[in-house]
């Protein structure tokens, strides 16, 4: 029996023979069994690209050196075994040479001492950290360059459901499940090792696999951590189940109030016709009677029949201003682009509202240009937001006058109609700017009971202002007035 072909077989150690060039040219059974690899895979193999990390390419190489010079050399350094984990390994190098002094071969011996570092480890960072890993509120895990399992606190124990002595020497790996696609993707060894800046990070979701095959959603902060013993990895480990599950609950409420909210704004948009003509005909009729025409009115018919005339026309203005935010809101209003005479139409406006002002012996002044200004723009969106800020003017003033000004404007090249509405009324508190356009708003608390309207007037007109392309601003001081400005492309943008 040739013992020496025994014992170079039979040691569990992985026993290697390599060529100067750093090939294998034999691969014992106990490499087979340490690293994975059968001889047919291994040999011919260049060692450092089938087992050695490329962190460690540069030690690999200044220790071959050192072997070349003194004959023998022996160091820790790590592995990376065929199924892609990683391992600590202590090895000795010994220098062959020829009968001419040159090296012929480097026989080389490599023993796992992956559970004996990490117990090594494990003893000293046991000492240093535990009364302060004990403080901390999240589970706490350790890892070496290996992303073996080095110390992990009490909260880490109960968060995966294991005991103490359990979780010592675990590959980190085994904790986690398809934390983000991107972890999914990288090579098992490239995960959470101290060596890998990019795995580290604060706020990493992942889910966690308990010692009971129960995955949880889990939160994490990961950074590296320099000691004695080398980088390690920590992992700061929080679970996140109620979180996700309120998150779960608010989305899935989120999108049942956005279904209801689409369906009221279709409903809305579609029952335009079946909520206005009813109140048509009240006017309609309650106008042919405050005519006359189908005869005499007594002074009392006619104030009633006056007061039921002026609350329908009010509901149908309310109705309206509901219908249109429905209709903008559900992305049901089309723009009609045309040539536009801006003169004619802000002359349309003041007359539709001069009525209103006379009622307050208020006086509406247009300032128009002598030259007609023409854009290709909605007539009827420009017309509702110019009645919005004249009638507003006209509402919430009590004594002076409305003046709404026309002109061109011309920046960069681009053609802009600027339309102003100045008023002398109450003007806006500073504390009430932020919230003027918003829906369902007036700003005075008190405005609602003395002024009538649904607070949706601004609101909308900044809407169908955004639909133009156009800018809807204004500037206000308290007790002294308002002014609101419309700067208008010349085509919707």
């Amino acid at each position: 029996m040739d013992f020496n072909e025994l014992v170079l077989q039979e040691i569990p150690d992985a026993v290697v023979v390599l060529t100067p060039e750093g090939r294998i040219a034999h691969w014992t059974r106990g490499a087979e069994q340490v690293f994975g690899y059968d001889s047919m895979e291994a040999g011919g193999q260049l060692l450092h690209e089938l087992l050695v990390p490329d962190e460690h390419h540069d030690e690999e190489a200044r220790n071959l050196a050192l072997l070349k010079q003194a004959g023998i050399c022996s160091y820790e350094s790590v592995r990376r075994t065929k199924s892609g984990s990683l391992i600590h390994v202590d090895v000795s190098n010994k220098a062959i040479h020829a009968q001419d002094g040159s090296l012929d071969y480097v026989l080389s011996s490599q023993k796992d001492v992956t559970e004996l570092k990490v117990r090594r480890d494990a003893k000293l960072l046991e000492a240093k950290f535990r009364d302060l890993l004990e403080c901390m509120p999240d589970g706490i895990v350790m890892s070496n360059a290996t992303g073996h399992i080095v110390l992990a606190n009490s909260q880490a124990q109960r968060l995966f459901g294991y005991e103490a002595h359990e979780l010592l020497g675990l590959p980190v790996d085994c904790l986690l499940r398809d934390r983000t696609q991107e972890l999914r993707e990288q090579p098992r060894e490239g995960r959470f090792k101290p060596a890998d800046r990019n795995a580290t990070g604060a706020g990493l979701a992942f889910h966690a696999l308990r010692k009971d095959g129960r995955e949880i959603p889990v939160e994490a902060s990961i950074g590296q951590v320099q000691t004695e013993e080398g980088p390690l990895l920590m992992s700061a480990i929080r679970d996140i189940t109620e979180r996700r599950q309120i998150e779960l609950a608010l989305h899935e409420k989120n999108i049942e109030l956005k279904k209801a909210n689409l369906a009221k704004d279709h409903f809305l948009a579609g029952m335009s016709h079946e909520l206005r003509t009813p109140l048509n005909a009240i006017i309609g009729f309650t106008g042919t009677l405050l005519m006359r025409l189908p005869g005499p009115l007594t002074q009392d018919q006619d104030k009633q029949l006056r007061t039921i005339q002026h609350s329908a026309k009010h509901l149908l203005s309310l109705i309206n201003d509901l219908l249109d935010l429905a209709r903008i809101e559900s992305g049901k209003i089309r723009l009609h682009v045309e040539a536009v005479s801006l003169n004619s139409l802000v002359n349309g406006v003041i007359d539709t509202i001069a009525p209103l002002a006379r009622q307050k012996d208020l006086l509406v002044q247009p300032d128009l240009p002598q030259r007609d200004i023409v854009f290709h723009t909605d007539s009827r969106a420009v017309s509702q937001i110019l009645l919005n800020l004249v009638n507003n003017a006209v509402k919430f003033t009590e004594r002076g006058g409305i003046d709404v000004r026309l002109s061109e404007l011309e920046t960069a090249g681009t053609r802009k109609a600027v339309i102003s509405v100045r008023d002398s009324g109450i003007g806006i508190r500073d504390e009430d700017k932020a919230r003027l356009f918003e829906a369902f708003s007036q700003v005075d608390a008190g405005s609602t009971r003395r002024y009538e309207g649904t607070g949706l007037g601004l609101y909308l007109s900044r809407k169908l202002a955004a639909l133009l392309g156009a800018d809807l601003s204004f500037a206000s001081t308290f007790g002294e007035g308002s002014l609101f400005t419309l700067a208008l492309p010349e085509h919707p943008q």
